[in-house]
């Protein structure tokens, strides 16, 4: 709803794109200064409670969004610092909820657990921008804030109902902290040449949102066409996800990151461009890779980092894949100006193409295997592959009973 939301929200006020934009980086910005801030505290504190704390600020930043826009008296600078607001909350949520699946399911049921989760985010991803469209039409953005911020007090209640865990982290200082968590990133090469990949699939992907719209309303249906694009990415990451639900490859990153090449069809479809049905089809299939290999990346993850730095790791995973998309939102368009917009699409297609093949081909990559596989391990594996931790034996006796339902991701 928020994607919805706050673009129309800021062109109320602010009347230009650039007032979107401005909103837009105001919620970026802090996610990734404060991700790496977010994963050191997720991994000393017992991560429920950091998810209830970030569930409650960012409630209390939408409400605040809500009064502000229902009352006439909202400003640009406070959409800015409520979508500040936002993405402060989601880099302590984001670490914690990652670490948190592997204290709450059962080791074998991570991947049905990675996959329910991302089943749950993608069907309200296809109906909450709907449902958001209709409440700003009808009555304007400050009710899609309104119950954006209920959505968090839900999200907190449900979790205070879990068990809690209990931090597994020794506390030292911050850096030294920091540094652990980095050279557990660093001494696997799956784990480091996954993070480069998606830093570099995202700067290239942006050339698509950016220049997509430009094409749809120049030589397709405009709005309404691009709109019907983007609903098939959305259909897809729902079927992916479903997918992962049974499906399991003996290689799943391997597997993974080949079928995810797929996506560099849509930005060559848009360069004749060919007819909208055909870019959605092909936006479901990449949209169904995607949602089924970052399920295979996340319970990779949470297989094999120890469980007490596993929320830096994933820190340093989100820092990585957001680094670099203002970069690429903000080159698209100049690029298109100086090369060209079919170039320019090619060369983003290019760029997701070689870039998935590559990293599948990553010996560290290739060699990660299912659990249950039996097979020889490389050097890499055995020196840095699965460790025990505090939970361990607790997470064995809590084999023996049936998995608890996975919780909600915000």
């Amino acid at each position: 709803m928020v994607l919805v939301a706050v673009p129309f929200a800021a062109l109320q006020i602010g009347g230009s794109p650039t007032a979107v934009g401005l909103v837009f980086a105001a919620g970026l910005a802090p996610r990734i200064a404060l991700t790496l801030v977010g994963g050191v505290w997720a991994d000393r504190l017992p991560r429920q409670h950091v998810m209830i704390a970030a569930d409650l600020v960012r409630g209390v930043g939408q409400a605040a969004g809500a009064f502000v826009l229902l009352t006439g008296y909202a400003e640009l600078w406070q959409l800015a610092l409520i979508a500040a607001i936002h993405g402060s909350g989601a880099a302590f949520f984001t670490p914690a909820a990652s670490g948190f699946i592997p204290e709450t399911v059962s080791a074998p049921r991570l991947q049905q657990a990675n996959a329910l989760i991302g089943i749950s985010r993608n069907v309200f991803a296809v109906v909450g921008p709907a449902l958001a469209g209709v409440l700003i039409y009808a009555f304007g953005p400050g009710w899609a804030y309104a119950i954006d911020a209920l959505t968090f007090g839900l999200s907190a209640s449900l979790l205070i109902r879990l068990p809690a865990g209990v931090p597994l982290l020794a506390r030292k200082k911050f850096m030294a902290d920091l540094v652990e968590g980095w050279r557990e990133v660093t001494a696997r090469s799956w784990v480091w040449a996954s993070i480069l990949y998606f830093a570099v699939w995202n700067f290239a992907t942006a050339a698509f949102f950016v220049l997509g719209p430009v094409v749809s309303d120049r030589e397709l249906g405009g709005a309404r066409d691009w709109g019907l694009i983007l609903s098939g990415g959305a259909i897809g990451s729902v079927i992916g996800s479903l997918l992962a639900l049974r499906f399991r490859p003996r290689r799943p990153l391997f597997v993974g990151y080949l079928l995810i090449s797929v996506a560099a069809l849509q930005p060559i479809l848009l360069v004749r461009p060919f007819p909208v049905l055909v870019i959605a089809a092909a936006g479901v299939v990449a949209w169904v890779t995607l949602a089924f290999t970052v399920t295979l990346w996340q319970t990779a993850l949470q297989e094999r980092i120890p469980r007490e730095a596993l929320s830096r790791v994933v820190s340093y995973d989100w820092l990585g894949s957001l680094v670099l998309m203002p970069l690429g939102f903000a080159v698209a368009g100049p690029l298109a100006d100086v090369i060209g917009i079919d170039a320019t699409l090619w060369l983003a297609a290019g760029l997701l193409f070689v870039s998935s093949v590559a990293v599948a081909l990553v010996p560290g990559v290739r060699r990660i295997t299912r659990l249950d596989e039996v097979s020889p391990l490389g050097e890499e594996e055995v020196e840095h592959g699965p460790k025990a931790s505090l939970a361990d034996a607790d997470l064995e006796a809590a084999q023996a009973l049936p998995a608890r339902p996975s919780h909600p991701v915000g």
